[in-house]
């Protein structure tokens, strides 16, 4: 028997917007719930290539199948004429244990998850009248974070903050030639945006907490391994609502565990992502308000699992 296998054309084909953001929204909320299985997941780095591995898995409970996924970001490749990120995820029968099918999606499932759960959740916990957005980076996945989010709200302007002027631009021609407005920004004049999406693989926090306005919403979804760091423990001490993907994971590689560890934020001072999915989020207009993102397994495995079964449609 031979194992199916799918490329990118056939992923890309099958996994519309809406039914990424609907699958990820669904499974936001039910690793919220406690109705997923999701192991440690396990990091690699390599140093020298400056590149690193995640692989994780997880299963949503009475899912028919459950995935194992393998991600790699080595972010030198672009001036090899390389993609930054690459993977494939397999999708197993939680009934049997056989192995249903390989989707060699690159990477790009992963991308997309990480899109719209940054999407998602900045859009419930931004301020409803909140237009203007930063993005601090330059990579697919800061092009992906504007995207997705002007596909929940409108957004007025895009503010792109990048290490290199050349990278800024090209994202922004790139973004208005999707139909956004979007221009390169100082540090500090994204740090002042309405919303602020953090998209980088930083070691050090890439914004100053006291250049985020209040009012503000920011979500950071780059550090996910524990040498990563991207927010400062002073936001987190500054902010009225915290939200974590994952409790455990946030608090051992993300920045709200960066930020504990400062004793800028209680240990229980985060609640579920999911569950600001569920309902509208009580914020004050002046309130600033975070999100960490580390990405969790089950989200994985409900999106794979989606697009196989459009795939063997």
């Amino acid at each position: 028997m031979t194992l199916p296998a799918f490329d990118t054309a056939a992923i890309k084909k099958a996994a519309t917007p809406q039914l990424v953001l609907d699958t990820i929204r669904d499974a936001l909320i039910a690793h919220a719930e406690g109705r997923t299985s999701v192991p440690p997941p396990l990091h690699m780095d390599f140093p020298e290539a400056d590149g690193d591995c995640h692989v994780k898995a997880g299963w949503i409970t009475g899912a028919a199948d459950f995935t194992v996924k393998i991600a790699t970001g080595f972010y030198g490749n672009p001036r090899l004429g390389l993609p930054s990120n690459h993977g494939l995820v397999c999708v197993v029968s939680a009934r049997t244990g056989q192995v249903r099918a390989l989707l060699d999606d690159q990477g790009l499932l992963t991308a997309w998850r990480t899109a719209a759960a940054g999407a998602l959740i900045t859009h419930a916990m931004a301020r409803p009248t909140a237009a203007t957005l930063a993005v601090f980076g330059t990579g697919e996945q800061a092009r992906l974070q504007a995207s997705w989010l002007a596909k929940l709200r409108p957004v007025g302007m895009v503010l792109v903050h990048g290490r290199n002027p050349h990278k800024a631009n090209a994202l922004c021609d790139e973004l208005n030639a999707r139909g956004l407005n979007a221009r390169p920004a100082s540090a500090q004049e994204a740090a002042e945006a309405d919303m602020i999406i953090t998209t980088t693989p930083a070691t050090a926090p890439v914004l100053d907490a006291t250049q985020v306005r209040e009012g503000s919403h920011v979500t950071g979804i780059g550090t996910d391994m524990p040498h990563k760091n991207e927010l400062p423990p002073a936001l987190f001490h500054r902010a009225r609502l915290i939200a974590t993907d994952d409790h455990a994971q946030c608090l051992d590689h993300g920045d709200f565990g960066h930020a504990v560890r400062a004793g800028a934020a209680a240990q229980d001072g985060d609640i579920a992502a999911g569950l600001l999915l569920k309902a509208p989020v009580d914020r004050p207009d002046t309130a600033i308000t975070v999100a960490d993102l580390t990405g969790v397994g089950a989200l994985d495995a409900a999106l794979a699992s989606a697009v196989l079964g459009q795939l063997l449609r």
